[in-house]
């Protein structure tokens, strides 16, 4: 695998100049895939332009001043993505990754209380031993429950601090989400229908925002009950 990453080919998300210079940073292997993550020296020089050069970018992150869902992180390729908490105590400034309406993503400011916790997609369950559930959430954690209560793409809202589940939002009808895929990506809507389509296809979600849409169900991230439970992106008039 290449060391090496073009800003001509760089992810379509990434919110970067594509001439201004030959390459950019690539996003090591981790909890995002590389189409989905901004690597964590870029997002401290380009996105919130804490330096000027890839060395000094490279250096903040090394003295651990900069921490991703509340856990120092020293790699300046680590990849952060959708939902992801950036903190920077030094300068009380705090940040969630989302998508916003052109499909980038981008960083959404937020309050320190709210950078206590983080909304995570169950996309998978596992039995382990003991016959306790494992769930895999979409940024490559993962949360052993005693009670198998939950279900594929439902979402739990977990604190950092004691890494319990606060609050869950079921993938149901009525529940508000975010599109996070397609060309709806950065909308908000809420589910008036889960079709399940009895093939290998994927199944399909009938939502309602602005207007009635069809997506596929892999592309909803529910984000609360009635209202959104996380700060969203401004949408700007032109």
């Amino acid at each position: 695998m290449s060391k090496h990453l073009k800003r001509l080919a760089a992810p379509r998300v990434l919110k970067i100049h594509r001439k201004e210079r030959a390459f950019t940073i690539r996003a090591a292997p981790g909890p995002h895939p590389l189409e989905q993550a901004i690597p964590l020296g870029l997002l401290i020089r380009d996105y919130l332009g804490l330096c000027d050069t890839y060395k000094e970018a490279r250096k903040i992150v090394s003295n651990g001043d900069i921490l991703v869902d509340g856990l120092k992180r020293k790699n300046f390729k680590f990849p952060c993505g959708l939902m992801d908490v950036i903190s920077i105590p030094k300068m009380r400034k705090n940040v969630r990754i989302l998508f916003d309406r052109n499909g980038k993503l981008t960083l959404i400011p937020i309050s320190e209380s709210d950078a206590e916790w983080k909304l995570c997609r169950i996309q998978n369950k596992t039995i382990v031993k003991g016959k306790k559930v494992q769930l895999n959430f979409h940024d490559g954690k993962n949360k052993l429950v005693e009670k198998d209560e939950y279900k594929t793409g439902d979402v739990l809202k977990i604190s950092f601090k004691e890494n319990k589940i606060d609050e869950v939002y079921k993938f149901d009808k009525g529940t508000i989400s975010m599109i996070i895929g397609g060309t709806h990506i950065g909308e908000i809507a809420s589910i008036e229908e889960i079709q399940v389509v009895a093939s290998s296809k994927p199944n399909l979600a009938k939502m309602k925002g602005e207007k009635e849409f069809s997506t596929i169900a892999r592309h909803v991230f529910p984000i609360g009950k009635t209202k959104p439970a996380i700060t969203l992106p401004e949408v700007k008039m032109q």
